[in-house]
């Protein structure tokens, strides 16, 4: 077994004899030197996993010594060990990007936690939260059986996701067993969802807070309460994505509501996005305002009239709030917004609709190199935080939070990673989603989906007379008999919306102050 190798640079080295056997007990091979030239001259040779760096050595200080070696190898950690505590050493120390900073006398223990910070740290984190997620694994395995509440599944999905982000960068297997239990806990809370969904609308009181319900529980009271407040929706925005770019947020704001909420049926834009804006369930928009319903049969955008729908929930609350709206599907157009920021200070809401995150969820699935970047859930997160890191969007932030405004962030659906197949037949004015369908001449194995015959119980419209819903669930999506191959080929493990998941269901709403 190769053994962990350390130059250590000191003229003192004689006075470290002791500490140089003990490493070599503990099994690191150490490469001494008395002088920085011959450290820079070693590193030209050889390579190290770590380095010793007395800060003060004749000739070559430490600090021009660590220049040196990073030229040859930005990677290797360094260790800079001084007797000086002098705060600009420390500054221009750490401003070298040193992996730790040592004051003399150093003791044996000191140095043993140095590298294990900076030589074993992935190791020993792997195996603790494989162990950790282990000794849970068992508690969660119960509380998923015992979820009798939309509470309860709350709470068992944060665990999922916390144990998913900390498994993410582990290679112990453990993550297999994760997606294993995320299934089971998808399969039970479909179970949930079929025995609930339609009592939660006969029995409104008694339901979580759902898409009809997000500027009456959360925006009008801010408003009422004179503050003023940008509504930030993120089309196809997952918990596991709020969790990612939480930090880099954290630099600019304060969560005082970190929440989640539940989305209706259809988890599709078309169904969620509209009963956000109009706080009305489909049936009542395509009821009370025709004009603005589009149905699925028509090739009108499903979403084009966002703007009135908000005005007409302002009407029937009778507020007389001065708002914005804006939907951002392209960079030049989220700049424009930043630059117009001043202008915007005059409303009391401005609401923005950001729909990068599905933009890219729908290039993943046509693009043969985005499903290579994002094979896979840990991959789709990373390309959602190098998106929100590097595009204006994070700029938008930024800058709304330096002009005080209360940010509600929120999102009108989440989205699964779809396996497996499950045969469906519909006419030709079926719709195209693979997570739902809605049609009068469906046929389908009832076992494999959830249907609902009577979509007027749960505020949907019926195209037809006979119409019904289906709805996949866990990670199930629908193809037509014809072609079957082909199609399931080129859409097993894309990401895709609108049926029952926990990924899909329970999603952001996150109130935000700026610090």
């Amino acid at each position: 077994m190769k053994k962990d190798r350390i130059l250590w640079a000191d003229d003192e080295i004689d006075l470290l004899r002791p500490y140089v056997l003990f490493l070599e007990e503990k099994g690191y091979e150490v490469v001494t030197t008395t002088n920085g030239k011959d450290a820079v001259e070693l590193c030209q040779k050889e390579t190290f996993d770590i380095i010793f760096l007395d800060e003060n050595m004749p000739g070559l200080s430490g600090l021009e010594t660590l220049a040196l070696i990073k030229e040859i190898d930005q990677d290797v950690p360094m260790v800079m060990i001084t007797k000086s505590e002098e705060e600009n050493i420390m500054n221009m120390a750490i401003g070298n990007k040193i992996a730790d900073y040592l004051t003399k006398p150093v003791n044996p223990s000191q140095i043993l936690l140095t590298l294990k910070k900076n030589i074993h740290k992935k190791e020993i984190i792997t195996e603790q939260t494989a162990s950790n997620y282990q000794s849970q694994f068992g508690r969660i395995g119960m509380q998923i059986n015992d979820s009798l509440t939309y509470e309860d599944w709350v709470e068992v999905y944060k665990k999922l996701i916390y144990w998913e982000l900390e498994l993410a960068d582990a290679d112990n297997g453990m993550d297999e067993m994760l997606q294993m239990q995320k299934t089971e806990a998808n399969n039970t809370f479909t179970k949930f969802i079929r025995k609930n969904y339609e009592n939660w609308f006969s029995n409104p009181d008694k339901r979580p807070v759902m898409s009809p319900d997000l500027f009456k529980t959360k925006v009008f009271p801010l408003l009422d309460n004179g503050e003023k407040v940008f509504f930030i929706l993120i089309d196809n925005f997952r918990y596991d994505q709020w969790k990612i770019i939480r930090e880099l947020l954290s630099e600019f704001y304060q969560f005082n509501d970190e929440g989640l909420y539940c989305s209706i049926l259809p988890t599709a834009t078309q169904y969620a996005r509209n009963a956000i804006f109009s706080g009305l369930m489909p049936l009542q928009i395509q009821q009370m305002f025709p004009e603005l319903w589009v149905e699925e049969e028509e090739d009108e955008g499903k979403n084009m009239n966002e703007k009135d729908l908000l005005e007409t929930m302002f009407k029937r609350y009778r507020k007389n709030y001065t708002f914005s709206y804006h939907k951002v599907n392209e960079s030049a157009y989220c700049e424009k917004l930043i630059e117009q920021l001043q202008r915007l200070d005059a409303n009391q809401l401005n609401v923005v609709v950001l729909n990068f995150i599905d933009m890219l969820s729908h290039a993943r699935t046509e693009s043969k190199m985005m499903r290579e970047l994002a094979n896979d859930e840990k991959g789709y997160r990373s390309l959602t935080l190098s998106w929100f890191k590097h595009s204006p969007t994070y700029e938008l932030f930024k800058t709304i939070a330096q002009h005080g405004y209360k940010v509600i962030l929120t999102t009108d659906h989440g989205t699964i990673q779809v396996k497996d197949a499950v045969k469906v037949v519909g006419d030709k004015n079926t719709n195209v989603n693979l997570r739902y369908k809605v049609g009068k001449n469906l046929s389908y194995n009832k076992k494999e989906v959830f249907e609902i015959t009577q979509p007027s119980k749960v505020g949907l419209p019926s195209p037809n007379v006979s119409s019904a819903y289906i709805f996949a669930f866990n990670d199930n999506f629908f193809a037509y008999p014809n072609n079957y191959n082909h199609y399931v080929s080129y859409y097993k493990n894309t990401f895709q919306h609108g049926g029952i998941s926990l990924e899909e269901m329970i999603i952001p709403l996150v109130v935000m102050e700026p610090k």
